[in-house]
């Protein structure tokens, strides 16, 4: 679950879409500080690679980078939440997908649908990285009049398949375009916190049902959504047992490690006749450290200071 106007959702961003935002977030301050400090993550329990190093990992940390001056430039939201997908883009756009930037409606290329368009910062940083763009675009992330808005627009862009932001609807487009042409994969990257929407559940059922083989989803579960931990919001574990039920084949990977990314993607589906879910276990704000798993991130652009110190961990 998402709240936030939804006037950034679907329209260009101007002056006038700030007002509920001026309005509304002196009100969360304390409370969203105050749950920052409550939240502590468990290490989840799966082998965690720590010392891999892939020639993919400088991608990263480029876009990392593009990141924080984006939304400090902006002062815009949700640079946590883009943190947490970065090595599953570099992944999926450097290695895993059929595509080319130079031709980005080359027939028969693999389909991304960024869901969780909150975090759209990361994908606008990867298509530039990837060469879909030129760099000078990224300054038009969420300005007045801007081309790139505060939520994954279609058009915008290249390389953007579809329009997101509100929450739930990702799943259900990438059902349909994989189901209309079976001879590409759809990948539909999700949040942990967007899992509580029904409309995913139903095309989660649907897609088994169906057999959609070339459907790919992957959850950037970070543990952290909008108001809280997700486990004390809506608790969605067991996750990969859930999927399992409705006919899906289920792994669970490091979001962070890109060689294991790499690896369990690699050979596609997971199991024949079968829809493949990735559940990465990510950390909100990942790369860094005064940003890691803290739900003020969620809202909070970074202040220059702030910038600098970021910039420093990533040199």
């Amino acid at each position: 679950m998402h709240f936030w106007p939804f006037s950034r959702y679907f329209r260009a961003p101007q002056k006038a879409t700030y007002l509920p935002y001026i309005i509304c977030m002196p009100y969360y301050k304390n409370y969203l500080v105050g749950r920052a400090n409550l939240i502590k993550l468990k290490s989840p329990t799966f082998y965690m690679d720590r010392t891999s190093v892939n020639p993919l990992s400088s991608h990263a940390k480029e876009i990392r980078r593009k990141i924080l001056k984006m939304i400090h430039a902006s002062k815009s939201a949700h640079i946590a939440s883009a943190l947490s997908t970065v090595e599953l883009l570099v992944s999926l756009y450097f290695k895993i997908m059929r595509i080319d930037p130079k031709n980005p409606s080359m027939q028969g290329r693999d389909i991304l649908i960024f869901s969780k368009g909150h975090g759209c910062s990361a994908l606008y940083a990867t298509l530039v990285q990837r060469g879909y763009e030129n760099e000078k675009i990224l300054q038009e992330f969420s300005t007045d009049g801007g081309k790139l808005w505060g939520h994954v627009t279609s058009g915008s862009m290249k390389g953007i398949e579809a329009t997101a932001g509100s929450l739930g609807h990702g799943l259900p487009i990438g059902l349909g375009m994989a189901l209309a042409n079976k001879k590409r994969n759809v990948f539909v990257l999700m949040g942990d916190g967007e899992c509580d929407e029904g409309s995913v559940w139903e095309a989660i059922l649907f897609a088994g049902h169906a057999r959609a083989s070339n459907l790919i989803a992957i959850i950037d579960f970070n543990k952290i959504q909008s108001l809280g931990n997700t486990a004390e919001v809506l608790d969605i574990e067991p996750l990969a047992e859930k999927f399992r039920a409705a006919k899906w084949a289920a792994k669970e990977v490091d979001g962070h490690s890109i060689p294991h990314i790499c690896a369990a993607l690699q050979k596609l589906p997971f199991e024949e006749g079968k829809p493949s879910v990735l559940i990465a276990h990510t950390t909100k704000g990942k790369g860094i450290s005064f940003m890691e798993n803290s739900l003020a991130w969620h809202y909070t652009p970074p202040d220059d200071k702030q910038l600098e110190g970021a910039l420093g961990e990533l040199s």
